[in-house]
This record gives structure tokens, sequence and C-alpha cells, in this order.
């Protein structure tokens, strides 16, 4: 039993590196949100940069990892047995949840994750032990726990959300009045003042976040530097505002640029030197009470823990190792740059795919918002709205239409304010010893600027806001299960200890490991499917041979579609239909992004090649007609299994066999003359267009013959006419398209070979 605590630290250890890797996958957004944002520089040197930020902060972190051995418990109220079991019932906890919300692309706050297991975790265990003692009841777990810092903790989450959200949108606001979208055309003052500020509150915001716990450092020199702040401020101010102006008038430097680098860098320094304790905070305290125990000679049980309470400075090899796996998992980690990809869609400038629906919380709150709006008109002078609405007008970029969505996501002005105010906020916070999760600010602050810079307009502010507020709520979600998890796990592990950590560390490996699978597996389908492509052409032919791709890729997927149903239904594969559902409403959410497409293609077209968009349009709506035929078939298919209805009989499965047959060979062709751009061969196939007619039709009647004589199954009849009658309309569909193709290509292409029926038999 005593070897028991040796393997629980050396698990520890194990779930410390992966802890670090979810949660650099997590907290990544934090400092790289505003670089990769605003495309300052390429995303190697913003990752280079984020690198020695991370790794000077992770020698930085000593000081921080009391929160884990004393913040949220008194260590000495409890033994060494049960120190162990909060420890371990924490970090299984804390690597499934974040690696939960990273699969999800959610941003959370790993302190908020690793404050409220602790505080579950040695609930859980003081409630135990309450129990256990006839003396004590509940009103004795105040002994137990730091009640004061968890209110804190709640109070600087809500305190946090709201005044981040608030001073990102009015810095943003007063930036963008003085400097509007034509920054760069400004006069070098402009842009030197702005520097001044912003760099000044960047390194203010690294000397007392970053390095103020730094063991290289002499704390003379810090305290020093805090005592004299409004000195240090005017200095700092005076050097960067010159230097900038020299870089900018002299050099032609973008200092724009300058400040995102340095704020990136100042973020990722205080990212690692703050959060680091998230990740192996646990683990260390936890080789420290071992260690503590191990010397003592005393049974685990009996073992008071009062050791940590004393503050203990972590070896910087620990540390260093500790900041090494954190930079290897920001080049090589996916679910990072689906966690930044959430933020930066979030406050992008442009348009963009609307990841979140619309709730009746964020349309009230946009509803709102329009009536403040229009409020505010009628009291600020016109003259006054003219001249705000002029240092807001976007400049207008003539780029080709595939150059459009390169854009960055925002210009460099937001992407410096974001770093700048978020610098500000953390720096006073920390200076009043106000519990603040760099998440939330930096996420908010995001959000606020972008509320500012009117990026959330009519056509995307519902869905935005939707966005935000599931992401808050996901914030206050993390809480609540942090705790209910960790609580429970805690609870488990006391059963027997070692049966119930061998059992719940062999579930987090599966979990985890499914995870990881899954997600990979996800990269890999997106990377080898053949997704639709927008049209980018401004004349007819060309839109034609474009869209010539997507109709072949559509054709290919719809083939295998309407295979797959039929072939569902004759083996009553229930797996395989409901696979087969969730592949045409893949197909038809592609095809409405083309739709929702339209207005930027008609907007790039030329004068004289109008005509080109109703060649598109027609083409869109033929493909969404036979997309919504496959979704009906695939459906009712699906359904009729699901139910447990009875199976259709064989003469009707060798029915729609001999249509899927015929289909495939309709699709094959067509397939190959979309991809070789043989669009004249499409007359040949048009001629079959009878024939496969006929042979549904004839089905069709042979079906209301048994039912008059031999059918006793009215979902068997409902099901089949239903599927003969979504295929005539398929059928429909794919020769108006292949007619719209034929009437308007022009015949500059060898054709392909078209097999003829007869020959395939």
């Amino acid at each position: 039993m005593e070897n028991i605590y040796f393997y629980m630290l050396v698990a520890l250890a194990l779930l410390a590196v992966a802890d670090l890797i979810v949660g650099v996958s997590n907290d990544a957004v934090n400092f790289l949100n505003s670089a990769i944002g605003s495309k300052a520089v390429s995303y190697k040197t913003i990752i280079i940069v984020a690198s020695i930020g991370v790794t000077v902060g992770a020698l930085t972190s000593s000081g921080m990892m009391e929160v884990a051995r004393k913040g949220i418990f008194n260590p000495g109220e409890f033994m060494f047995n049960e120190i162990m079991i909060i420890f371990m019932a924490v970090m299984i906890t804390d690597i499934i949840l974040l690696d939960f919300f990273n699969t999800l692309g959610l941003p959370t706050s790993t302190t908020v994750s690793i404050v409220f297991e602790l505080l579950g975790a040695s609930v859980c265990m003081a409630l135990i032990k309450i129990s256990n003692n006839d003396s004590q009841n509940f009103f004795d777990l105040g002994k137990y726990i730091n009640n004061e810092k968890a209110v804190e903790i709640i109070f600087g989450i809500l305190l946090s959300v709201v005044i981040a959200f608030t001073v990102g949108a009015f810095v943003q606001w007063i930036s963008r009045i003085l400097l509007s979208f034509k920054f760069e055309q400004k006069p070098s003052w402009h842009g030197a003042l702005f520097s001044g500020v912003a760099i000044t509150s960047i390194a203010y915001f690294i000397i007392i976040k970053g390095l103020s716990s730094a063991t290289f450092m002499h704390n003379d020199t810090i305290d020093l530097l805090l005592q004299n702040t409004y000195l240090l401020l005017g200095i700092n101010f005076i050097l960067w505002t010159v230097l900038s102006y020299i870089a900018m008038q002299f050099f032609k430097i973008n200092i724009y640029k300058i400040i995102i680098m340095v704020g990136t860098f100042a973020l990722a320094l205080a990212f690692a030197g703050n959060d680091l304790v998230n990740f192996i905070g646990v683990p260390i305290a936890a080789y420290h009470a071992y260690i503590d125990w191990a010397s003592s000679g005393v049974l685990a049980n009996q073992f008071s823990m009062v050791s940590l309470s004393q503050k203990v400075e972590t070896q910087p090899l620990i540390l260093l190792f500790a900041g090494l796996i954190m930079v290897i998992t920001l080049w090589f980690s996916s679910k990072a740059k689906d966690v930044v990809k959430t933020s930066v869609d979030l406050s992008r400038q442009e348009d963009v795919k609307e990841r979140f629906q619309p709730n009746f919380l964020s349309r009230g709150l946009v509803r709102i918002s329009i009536g403040i709006s229009e409020a505010t008109s009628y009291i600020l002078p016109n003259s006054w709205q003219k001249n705000i609405d002029k240092q807001f007008e976007k400049q207008v970029i003539t780029l080709s239409k595939d150059k459009n969505f390169e854009l960055p996501a925002f210009d460099m002005v937001r992407a410096a304010v974001n770093l700048m105010v978020a610098a500000i906020l953390i720096s006073l916070a920390t200076s009043m010893k106000l519990p603040l999760s760099t998440t939330y600010v930096t996420f908010m602050v995001a959000m606020g600027s972008s509320l500012a810079d009117r990026a959330w307009g009519a056509e995307s502010a519902v869905y935005r806001v939707a966005g935000v507020l599931n992401v808050i709520g996901g914030w206050f979600f993390t809480a609540l299960i942090a705790f209910t998890v960790s609580a429970t796990v805690a609870f488990i592990i006391n059963i027997h200890v070692p049966s119930m950590v061998a059992v719940l560390l062999v579930i987090a490996i599966v979990l985890i490991t499914r995870s990881y699978m899954a997600h990979s597996k996800k990269l890999k389908e997106d990377k080898a499917e053949d997704r639709l492509t927008k049209a980018e052409s401004s004349s007819i032919q060309g839109v034609i041979h474009e869209s010539a791709s997507n109709i072949a890729n559509v054709i290919k997927r719809g083939n295998k579609i309407y295979s797959n149903a039929i072939n569902g239904l004759a083996k009553q594969d229930l797996s395989l239909l409901k696979k087969n559902k969730k592949q045409v409403e893949k197909l038809t959410e592609e095809i409405d992004d083309l739709r929702d497409n339209i207005f930027y293609f008609i907007k790039n077209l030329d004068d004289s090649s109008v005509g080109a968009s109703n060649f598109y349009i027609h083409i869109l709506g033929y493909l969404q007609d036979m997309t919504q035929s496959l979704e009906y078939i695939s459906k009712v298919s699906h359904k009729h299994i699901n139910n447990n209805h009875k199976k259709l009989k064989f003469s009707q499965i060798k029915e729609l066999k001999e249509v899927d047959d015929r289909f495939e060979l309709l699709f094959t062709n067509t397939q190959k003359a979309f991809e070789s751009r043989s669009f004249e061969e499409i007359g040949i196939i048009l001629t079959r267009k009878n024939e496969i007619l006929k042979l549904v039709t004839d089905k069709i009647q042979k079906q209301v013959e048994r039912t008059r004589s031999e059918e006793v199954s009215p979902k068997n009849t409902t099901l089949y006419f239903s599927v003969l009658l979504e295929t005539k309309d398929l059928l429909n569909a794919t020769m108006n398209l292949l007619e719209e193709y034929h009437s308007s290509h022009d015949s500059k292409v060898k054709p392909a070979t078209i097999k003829n029926p007869e020959e395939e038999e």
C-alpha cells in the first residue's frame, strides 16, 4: 500500500505532461489571436515570438505555484493520503475537461478549471472527514476550505467579463476616431503617440506581471520600479514615442507590426509565467508532499500536510522542461488552431461562415443595441455623426475574387488595441491583487473592440453575439462541471485508492485517445474530401469551366449517397443509412454556402459578363434540387429502418437495384464528362433521359399493380413510392443542369468516351 503513493506521483507527472499539451492548445488563443487575425507578420514569425515569450515566462512562474499548494484549501487540515487523493482527482478531471473544450474549439479558462477542481476535490474530502468525525458538522467546512479565495475568483470572473468588454470597446472606438481605417496615411506623429501609449502599457505589463516573480531578478529591483510607477510610465512613454517617430519618419518602419510583436511576446510571457501553475502546480505540490512524508516515517493517514503552507521554490529545470513542452505544442497542435479560429472568426471585420446559431437572447441584445443606436442618433448633431462615420469608412481594396478571402480578419490598429488593453487590465488587476483570468480578459477585449469597430453589422451581429454568449456560458459551465466532476472523482478514489486510481486513469487515457483519434480523423477527412469551391471568374465561359469541378464533385458524392440509401434498405443497415444522412447534410450545407456567396460573385462580374450570373444562379438551383431529392431519399430510408418497419420485398429491392445501376452509369458518365470538360458529350447523355425516365415509371406502375393485388404493408408501399418519385425529381434536376451546360458551353474540348448501356450488358 505504501508504494501506491509513488505510483500516484508517477501518474501525476505523466498527467502534467498531457495537461500541458491540452492546456496550451486552449490558452494559445490568449496571445495568438491578435497577431494571427491581423496578419501583421507571417504565422511562423508569430509562433517564434510567442515561443520565446513562453520560454521566458515559464522560468518566471515559480512563485505562482503556491496557488496549488494552499490557495484554495488549508493543507494543515488534511493528511498526506487525503492530499494525494485531492491532487489525483484534480489532474484527471482537468485533462479530460480541457480536452473536451479544445475538441469543441472553444476557449475556456484554465485558471477557473484548476481552482474549481481543487475546490471540488477538497470539499469532497473535507465532507468525508466531517462525516467520520462526530464532533464536527457541515458548518465546520470553513476550516478546511479557503472560502474567501473562491468568492474572489467568482467575483473576478464577473468583473473581468464586463470590464474587459467595456474598456476594449471604448478604447477601440477612441482609437478608430483618431486614426480611422486609413491609419497608414496619417502623419507619423499620430502613430508615434499611439505606439508610445501601447508599448509603454505593454512594457509595464511585462515588468509587473511577467518578471515580478522571476527568481533570476533581484526583488529590490522590481520593488524600486513598482514604487516609482508614474516616473517609470512617463520615461517609457517619452522614450517609446520618440523612438517610434524616428522609426516611422526616417526608416519607414511599420510601427504597428512592432506593437503587435511586443504585445504577443508580453502576453505569451504572462501566460506561461502565471498559467503554468494550472498545469504543473498540482504535480509539483504532490512531489513536495511526497518528499516530506517519505522522510517522516509516519503513516500516510497520520501525516499532516502543514509543510505545504510554507513557500518552496520550484526547480528551474522543471520549469524549463515544462516551457519546452509548451513551445512544442504551440508549433504542432491543430486543436490550438481551432480555438484561435473561433476567437478570430467572432471578431472578423469581413463576412465569414457563421459557426453559431442565433438564440432569443442574442436577438434581444441586438434589438436593444439597435434601439440605443437609434436613440443616440437623435442626440448627437448630424455634423458630429457624419464626421464619426467618416472615420469608420473602410478602405476600398481592389482585389480579384480569390484574394478577397485572404484579407486579414481585422487591421493592425485593432490588433494593437486588443494587446494594449489586455495588458493594461491584467497589470492593474495584478497590482491590486485581484484574481483575473487571462482568457477572459483577452477574449472579451477582442469582442468589445470588434463591436466598437463596427465588425458586427446587421448581417452578422446576431450570430456573433450568440457566439460570445456561448463562450461565456461555457466558462460558467466550466466552473460548475469542474467542481462536480472533481468532487465525484475524489469520492470514487477514496472508496479504494489502488483499484480506483487504475480504473480512472484507464478511462482518462481512453477518452483522450478517442478524442485525439476523432480529431485526427476529422482533419484527414477535411483534407481528403473534395469540397465545393466558390466561382471566381467574371465571364460565362470561365464560370462554366470553374463550375465543372463542382458538378463532378456533386455527381460523384450524389452517386455514392443514392447507392448507399438503396444498399442500406436492402441490407437493413442502420449505421450505413445514418452515415449517409450525415454525408448528404454536409453536401447540402456546402451548396448553401455557394448560394450565400452569390452576392459577392455578382458584385465581382464585369459589366459585359452579367449573363454569367444567370447561368451560375440556375446551376446552383439545380444542384440544390438534386441534393434536396437525395436528402429526402436518405431521410425516408433511414426513418423506415430506424423505426423497425417491415423489410422491402425481394422484388422491390431488385427493382430499386436496377434503377440504382442505371443511375450509377448515368452519374459515372456525367462525372467523366465534367472532369474532362467534354461538354459536347453531354448531348449524348441527354438523349437517354426518356429511357431512364421510362425505367422509373415502369417500376412505379409495377408497385401500383402489386398494391392492388398482393401488397399488405402500407409503410413499404409509402417508402417505395417515395424513393421512386423522388428519384424522378433527381433525374429531372440532373437533366436540367446538363441542358443548361449543353446550351451555354463553348465547344472546344475533345469528347471523352461515354459508355453505352448496351455495351455494358
